[in-house]
């Protein structure tokens, strides 16, 4: 009832004030903006401020706005008058300083000039203008305008530059293609006159031509930078990468870039970056007899049989039981088991060496093995499985450089050259996914859980072209702001990240109702358990068609159904995750053992994939291989698991 009477009263004394004219409300809603309700009401911002000065404040939600109805008809031209000084001008709404200059023919300069109080107080309606005759002038009205730049601060926005200046966004738009879809921080806008014909960037302050307002922009000389074309499918993450450059500052010398990395783009990067391209790998089959030399792989398994034998506590078939690590090893032994097996019957001229690394994660026998064992003389070593010895491993293979493969672990320590990373990295698999997204040109939008900090910072730290959906007070999905940044014509990509199934449905629930206005489709960078519990209808994450990265895939080639089948026919049991990858891990190595070149030689051109794992490595900055052999995989509508194009 009290809100009824506040409105009632804010109405009634309205009506009765110096403003006769007609009205209507308008309660605001979380997240909306002056901007966005002015364009609902077919009215201006400053229509809107007129009525209601404490929104320039901000707004809050339920607040209530007073709305001039579009019937009011708006106060017609005055006619100009003419006075010793020049024309007078009387401002009526919704004209501009751009406007009325172009009215008039004259620089932004002289008018205010005559007018010292626009510098201060800016355009106002009702205000009267004297619009300087050319008599009363020394230079002529159609000199050309000097050019106004204006630095794009943090927070700042296009309505509030453009009121700066006492112009529109439109105006502001004009002069400016590059900012239609987006405002960069640190970006130069031209505000007033004309931009020299042969600018290619920003020039200094103290240039005569142009006055620049704000902190002066790096200067852009042609003999410090150097071009380079971008080449199809690469991304605004890869390129900053590739130059050692964080994405702001690859941006601000390239503000095109904010809108989206173009194949053929052409950007400016400093002539001391030293480009390292990353040529994309191809996948090919390797061939199996390709060699008669025989080769050497040996393998360290942490099988840790003196511990087993000296526990007098517990049976093997207990310590089966309880010990996972244990159980993990012999899994990935079988699957290894299983490539040997099959090197034989093709015929690969390999000898293979299996050692007990007896191996804790601070502990291991790699010294004595690689002593005694001479695996100096090796050509691959596929082993330990944790990192930490992987790396002891390869300090004492280094001088031999005998490549040393780490299986399991997902620790990005490498610091030794000869050191294989076979499986990606998180942040690799994260990259991934967004890499796909861009590949889609999709629209990404982020939804994730305020307590999810660290994923938070990895995509507002690499991927700032990702916008944040905003979230309520009490941290739940807010369906307005969710719905206002979907776009028509693009995949509209949400990007969730939370264990809430609260928050999980509401997400869903929005995305649903969407989808007869937009095309959307449901993503996730990580495992989400709650994804497959009853609470969550799988028919609906098939309709969004849930997309995600993985290190590995479900695979039906007959390929991959003869090996389970031989598999579990052999160990009684299905192959899990870790034996297919002790199978897919051995199995490749010693297919490009059986090269007639080095391995190092077939990791630098080759890209490989085998039963549910690819192989797809890269020399690392600091040192050794990584992998990004990535699978992106989706729900499909028959709720079966395939593979993205």
């Amino acid at each position: 009832m009290k809100h009824f009477f506040a409105i009632y009263m804010t109405t009634l004394l309205f009506n009765c004030g110096a403003f006769a004219q007609k009205t209507i409300t308008h309660k605001v809603e979380k997240g909306e903006t002056i901007s966005q309700i002015a364009e609902k009401y077919n009215v201006t911002p400053n229509d809107i401020y007129q009525l209601n000065p404490d929104a320039q404040a901000g707004l809050k939600p339920k607040s209530v706005l007073l709305i001039p109805s579009i019937s009011v008809k708006l106060p017609v031209a005055i006619p100009a008058k003419t006075t010793p000084e020049g024309v007078s001008h009387q401002v009526v709404a919704k004209e501009t300083l751009y406007g009325i200059e172009k009215k008039y023919g004259i620089s932004d300069e002289l008018l205010k000039q005559a007018n010292p109080f626009l510098e201060k107080e800016g355009l106002k309606i009702g205000q009267t203008l004297i619009i300087p005759s050319k008599k009363n002038i020394k230079i002529t009205a159609e000199a050309p305008e000097k050019a106004v730049y204006h630095l794009v601060l943090p927070k700042e926005t296009k309505y509030s530059i453009a009121k700066q200046y006492g112009i529109t966004i439109e105006e502001l738009e004009r002069k400016n293609p590059e900012v239609v879809s987006n405002l960069p921080e640190g970006f130069k806008l031209l505000v007033k006159g004309k931009a020299p014909k042969q600018e290619v960037a920003p020039v200094i302050a103290e240039s005569k031509k142009e006055i620049v307002v704000a902190a002066p922009v790096q200067v852009v000389d042609k003999k410090t930078f150097q071009e380079y074309i971008v080449k199809p499918k690469e991304t605004l993450y890869g390129l900053s990468k590739m130059f050692g450059m964080n994405q702001e500052e690859l941006i601000k010398i390239n503000p095109t870039l904010s809108e989206g990395v173009i194949e053929g783009m052409i950007l400016k990067i400093p002539s001391s970056v030293v480009v390292n391209q990353e040529v994309k790998k191809d996948y090919v089959a390797l061939s199996k007899n390709a060699t008669t030399a025989r080769k050497k792989l040996a393998l360290l398994l942490p099988f840790n049989i003196a511990k087993i034998e000296g526990d007098t506590l517990n049976s093997t078939a207990k310590r089966l039981k309880k010990d996972k690590f244990l159980n993990m090893t012999l899994d990935f032994y079988a699957g290894a088991l299983m490539a040997i097996d099959s090197a034989k019957v093709l015929g690969l001229p390999i000898d293979i060496a299996i050692f007990d690394s007896q191996e804790t994660k601070n502990s291991s026998l790699v010294s004595a093995i690689v002593k005694n064992n001479n695996l100096q003389n090796s050509d691959v070593v596929i082993g330990p499985f944790y990192q930490s010895n992987v790396e002891k491993t390869a300090e004492l293979l280094m001088q031999n450089q005998v490549p040393v493969i780490s299986p399991l672990s997902k620790d990005q320590v490498v610091s030794f050259a000869n050191v294989y990373q076979s499986v990606p990295s998180p942040d690799a698999v994260k990259n991934a996914m967004f890499d796909y997204m861009r590949s889609k040109n999709g629209n990404m939008i982020a939804v994730v859980d305020k307590k999810k900090l660290s994923i938070i910072q990895f995509i507002k730290e690499n991927h700032k072209d990702v916008k944040f959906s905003t979230l309520t007070e009490n941290g739940a999905v807010s369906a307005e702001n969710l719905k206002s940044l979907f776009v028509l014509d693009k995949i509209n990509y949400v990007v969730m990240e939370t264990g809430n199934t609260g928050m999980i449905k509401s997400t869903i629930a929005v995305m649903l109702s969407a989808m007869t206005t937009y095309k959307v489709q449901l993503v996730i960078l990580e495992p989400n358990e709650t994804l497959d519990t009853d609470e969550v209808s799988i028919a609906n994450l098939a309709k969004l068609k849930l997309t995600y990265p993985s290190v590995n895939r479900e695979n039906e080639s007959p390929e991959a159904l003869i090996f389970e089948k031989e598999f579990k026919k052999k160990n009684k049991i299905d192959p899990n995750v870790f034996a297919t990858r002790g199978f897919d891990i051995t199995f490749d190595t010693m297919i490009r053992l059986a090269q007639d070149k080095k391995y190092q030689k077939t990791i630098d051109n080759t890209a490989t994939e085998q039963v549910d794992n690819k192989f797809e490595f890269y020399k690392k900055e600091g040192g050794g291989y990584a992998n990004k052999g990535i699978y992106i995989l989706y729900y499909d509508t028959d709720l079966t698991i395939k593979e993205a194009n």
